[in-house]
């Protein structure tokens, strides 16, 4: 086992009707997260909206949602920004918040060089005790932290881990080739945490938890146990969801689903907007298919 466990959650943020942060409704999603197989949560992450949020609204997010799950399971804080100042400083607020860890995504939109990347996540881990996941999405960031800038980052007593998003197996490899073993690597792709796991992954940070957290878990385990047939099986009957809900920018449809199976979580903020009646259908569809459980009461 790992300290994070296998699945960690990037958890929704609530709205209320008027698009304010819904803080029952942050605690309430985080409990039933952790009663149905999630191990850690990720808040304020990418699916958490967090570009969105203000620094007062993650603050609150941080401890609102350490307050709800309490021992059960680990808050990871998202504080990753794209100046190391502003990223220091969320960082420690997350820490007197009471997270137990904390996500670093690569600097956006200023796009650091190797170099500069490796800087700004060694003077962000430096400036607490905290564990801190790094998080490579070149996709949404502009920039690629290659793994060889990974296994320097790796040095760094307490950056014990990465969410690898890239989408490359190949990067995957290299990444679990260069860095130590106790060096955890954890997919960012609902989709690729099967294959992930075959060249060393250990889990997956996952959107798809929010609706399958029980079954992703058992697929991963089954893998670790040496039980492929089984992992494989379960990882072809979610293949559905994990592709859903990435039809067009996430959190979107995972707003459109929470609200389908129950759980209004309600609409994305602007610049994002809510699924198109078209994509809301395929959502439905798939959730009809696999027979989820509403995630409320």
């Amino acid at each position: 086992m790992t300290p994070f466990g296998y699945v960690i959650t990037a958890m929704a943020t609530p709205f209320d009707r008027e698009g304010r942060l819904d803080e029952r409704r942050a605690a309430e999603l985080a409990r039933r997260l952790v009663d149905h197989g999630t191990e850690s949560l990720v808040v304020a992450g990418t699916t958490g909206e967090s570009p969105t949020l203000s620094d007062e609204e993650k603050i609150t997010l941080f401890r609102t949602v350490k307050e709800a799950v309490g021992g059960r399971a680990k808050v990871i804080a998202g504080t990753g920004t794209y100046d190391t100042a502003h990223s220091i400083h969320l960082t420690k607020e997350a820490a007197r918040a009471g997270a137990d860890g904390i996500l670093l995504v690569n600097p956006y939109y200023n796009r650091p060089s190797q170099d500069g990347l490796y800087a700004h996540f060694r003077a962000v881990a430096e400036s607490i005790s905290l564990p801190v996941i790094l998080y490579n999405i070149p996709g949404r960031t502009g920039v690629n932290c290659l793994p060889e800038t990974v296994a320097r980052l790796a040095e760094v007593p307490n950056i014990v881990a990465i969410k690898e998003a890239s989408g490359s197996l190949d990067q995957a490899s290299d990444v679990r080739k260069r860095t130590p073993p106790d060096f955890l690597l954890y997919s960012g792709d609902d989709s690729l945490t099967l294959p992930m796991l075959a060249v060393g992954g250990i889990g997956v940070v996952s959107v798809a938890s929010h609706l399958a957290g029980e079954e992703i878990g058992r697929m991963i385990r089954a893998f670790h146990e040496g039980n492929t047939k089984d992992a494989l099986a379960l990882h072809l009957k979610l293949w559905p969801l994990f592709k859903v809900l990435f039809i067009t920018t996430n959190p979107v449809p995972l707003k459109a689903a929470l609200r389908l199976a129950g759980f209004d979580a309600g609409t994305p903020r602007l610049p994002l907007v809510e699924a198109t009646p078209k994509e809301q259908e395929q959502i439905r569809s798939v959730l009809a298919d696999l027979a989820l459980q509403p995630v409320a009461v």
